[in-house]
């Protein structure tokens, strides 16, 4: 798969991995705020134009969006190893720079400092993270459970998370993510859409390998991903803009 080529639009001050952190930001395109703020965490394939284009979405929703490049350091090549191992480890520099995201938004004058995390596959689990560290909403899309979901949820933000049950790589993962956060007293909204698959939310620029991803199950899916959408909207309008 092909990562598109348009550079981010603007920089951040960076976290743990480098001074200066690439990113994409979406104004609202009405109105002079102040508007509440969504980070939103890209898949394994980085920041691309799909990446781009859900951070629009939400700044026409009227939310203050900021898609941060985790790979700002070096390229997905050099940064991946070191982004998942900040996965499995549940620290290191990869979280500093989704704080510094955070971080940035919340210092706008026209942000109202209510802010939620909305990742997909890769940056869905670090959304699951991020649901107890400093952010009111978390919206996970097919994101892995952490390895001790109990622990680490502990306390959580409210979540709305979606799942396919085409993905056999999570599969039961929606499940259990809908016992953990009812056990911990967590409001949520978890839904496993069953003519999806994986990545079911993303357009990939595949090219030439569209039809494999098809046949792995990895495609957009319309009808799944604009129930999706309705649902995260929902809740993203309770927690963060009606509370503002």
């Amino acid at each position: 798969m092909t990562r598109e080529a348009v550079l981010p639009t603007t920089e951040i001050p960076g976290g743990a991995s480098t001074p200066r952190l690439r990113a994409h930001l979406a104004v609202p395109p009405v109105g002079e705020g102040p508007w509440p703020g969504v980070v939103v965490v890209h898949e394994v394939f980085g920041l691309t134009d799909d990446v781009r284009q859900h951070a629009d979405r939400l700044a026409a929703a009227g939310y203050l969006a900021l898609a941060p490049d985790l790979f700002s350091a070096g390229g997905a090549v050099r940064c991946l190893r070191s982004t998942f191992r900040s996965l499995a480890r549940g620290e290191g520099p990869a979280f500093g720079d989704l704080e510094a995201a955070r971080r940035a938004l919340a210092d706008r004058a026209d942000c109202t400092g209510r802010i939620g995390v909305l990742g997909f596959c890769m940056g869905g689990q670090f959304a699951l993270y991020a649901a107890t560290r400093g952010f009111d909403v978390a919206a996970p899309n097919y994101g892995p459970l952490p390895a001790d979901p109990e622990r680490v949820l502990a306390g959580a933000c409210p979540v709305v998370a979606s799942y396919g049950r085409r993905d056999r790589g999570l599969r039961g993962t929606a499940d259990r993510l809908e016992r953990v956060l009812t056990d911990l007293g967590v409001e949520h909204d978890v839904k496993e859409y069953p003519d999806a698959g994986h990545s079911f939310l993303n357009r990939h620029n595949a090219g030439p390998f569209t039809v494999l991803e098809k046949l792995a199950g990895l495609d957009f899916h319309q009808p799944s991903a604009e129930d999706a959408w309705a649902r995260v909207l929902r809740f993203l309008d309770r927690h963060l803009r009606s509370r503002a």
